[in-house]
């Protein structure tokens, strides 16, 4: 992609984060036509002197296509705002990043995600609890995100593999270093069976200032955040936080009113996060409970004319079959077979009474093929 050493560049620079790279493409039009740009224009765009110096800066002393083979050398893939791989549900939150570096591989299947997340100082029970929960969504399909730290989040991923699943790591450094340091096997494991990703540029280290706004990708990249143990001050409620932001569900796992690592869970479900006891507490609520039933139907069987016109009919209010059949102009005994097919398929949902409404889309593009 042609652009693709403009966006690594804009990515090397200090202070012009997606929000900024946002309204310099908005006046310039296109990334190269940004990254070129006068100072003068520069900074009629809005830009203050500090990010200024630091473009200039970064422009007069960087190679931009060394910057590109040094990525390509490392066995890197770079996705941005302008790659059709992107991630469609990163995509939907506020200020997503321009540029993601990724090692391993993301697949359609990552679409069915949830994050799993808690205290470095994770106690038996949290750990237990947390092998649990992931196992089992692990094998119903479930892709895991996690944050690669010590405690909580190692658990998560050790788990999903260990189950035979997927699971990505964000990571609060580049993708070519790994912390904690003790993890790097882990890291590598996450790689060939899931990804590791970051906004940050190769060799950034892991500053304390870089992991809180990786949290938002966390919860970005899932259709909901569980934290399975966490003490009042841990880091994972600020993925919580982003998670309500952002729309997605927050999951907890209750424990002990005596135990300080529960204290951040606890309340947590005391303002609002569903409880969660069972791994089918996090499946039902994302009507995930058909996810490789789902993924196999979308891989055989192609998307239809007529289900595109039920779709252009369904939303979230539930709609009854006949006044479906009213405004597709399409038989009722089409409709009903159409929309067993859609709802094997994870598309539409049955709520009784013979009214349907319309799935949330789990990141799976689905084309549009005739029907014969």
């Amino acid at each position: 992609m042609e652009t693709l050493r403009y966006y690594i560049g804009f990515n090397l620079v200090r202070g012009i984060g997606p929000a900024r790279l946002r309204a310099l493409l908005d006046v310039f039009g296109d990334i190269e036509g940004a990254w070129h740009a006068p100072a003068d224009a520069l900074r009629h765009a809005g830009l203050d002197r500090r990010s200024l110096e630091n473009l200039l800066e970064t422009r007069a002393q960087v190679d931009l296509d060394r910057e590109v083979r040094r990525v390509a050398a490392a066995g890197v893939r770079v996705l941005t705002w302008e790659d059709p791989d992107y991630p469609r549900l990163l995509r939907e939150i506020p200020a997503p990043p321009p540029v993601l570096y990724v090692r391993g591989r993301l697949e359609p299947e990552d679409g069915w995600a949830v994050a799993v997340v808690g205290t470095r100082r994770a106690s038996v029970y949290g750990r237990e609890v947390t092998r649990r929960l992931v196992t089992t969504l692990a094998r119903s399909g479930i892709t895991i995100v996690s944050g690669l730290a010590r405690g909580i989040d190692g658990a998560a991923h050790r788990a999903a593999l260990e189950a035979g699943g997927r699971t990505i790591a964000v990571l609060g450094c580049g993708v070519d270093r790994v912390y904690p340091p003790e993890h790097r096997e882990l890291a590598r494991q996450i790689a060939a069976h899931g990804a590791l990703i970051s906004e940050y540029p190769l060799g950034t280290p892991p500053e304390a200032g870089n992991f809180p706004p990786r949290n938002r990708l966390i919860s970005g990249l899932s259709l909901g955040v569980l934290i399975t143990e966490a003490g009042r001050g841990s880091g994972a409620l600020i993925t919580a936080d982003y998670a309500a932001e952002q729309g997605r569900d927050v999951f907890a796992v209750p424990g002990s009113i005596l135990a300080a690592g529960s204290a951040g869970t606890n309340r947590l479900i005391q303002d609002g996060a569903r409880m969660v006891l069972e791994p089918a507490d996090v499946l039902r609520e994302l009507n995930l409970t058909m996810v490789a039933e789902q993924a196999q139907a979308r891989e055989t069987l192609p998307a239809t004319e007529t289900e595109a016109a039920l779709l252009a009919h369904l939303g979230p209010e539930p709609v009854h079959v006949d006044e479906l059949g009213r405004a597709a102009s399409l038989p009722i005994a089409q409709i009903t077979s159409t929309l067993a097919m859609m709802e094997l398929k994870g598309l539409v949902r049955q709520v009784g009474g013979m009214k349907y409404v319309a799935a949330r889309e789990p990141g799976v593009e689905y084309s549009l093929k005739p029907e014969t």
